[in-house]
């Protein structure tokens, strides 16, 4: 069984940052395949950026680049999403998800297996 808690949501201005966390209650955390979603009401829920198992490699949401930077400390059998240059629209409650298969950086909500219960962020104008 796989448990997983998000943190560090908050409410931030334009141009502000946030970092959240998931800590992950798994054996062999440096073996899951690790990504962060968002959703807001009324929409799908969409891929955010993915990070491999090692940590090694990730990818990222066009709309994101530049800005969010994906993370894991295996060690701490965490995950992280430092975003900077927020803005209005990325308002959203933000979700970790695992799995233990071999993913490929995918950033499709059927990949995943596991969920977390979300950290909601809010950037105002």
């Amino acid at each position: 069984q796989v448990q997983l808690v998000e943190s560090g949501g908050g409410s931030v201005q334009t141009g502000g940052s946030l970092r959240l966390s998931c800590a992950a209650s798994v054996i062999a955390f440096r073996d899951y395949c690790m990504a962060w979603f968002r959703q807001t009401p009324g929409k799908e829920r969409e891929g955010v950026a993915a990070i491999s198992p090692g940590g090694h490699s990730t990818s990222y949401a066009d709309s994101v680049k530049g800005r969010f930077t994906i993370s894991r400390d295996n060690a701490k059998n965490t995950l992280y999403l430092q975003m900077n240059s927020l803005k209005p629209e990325d308002t959203a409650m933000y979700f970790c998800a695992a799995d233990a298969i071999p993913c490929g950086l995918s950033m499709r909500v059927n990949t995943y297996h596991y969920w977390g219960q979300g950290t909601q962020v809010t950037v105002s104008s």
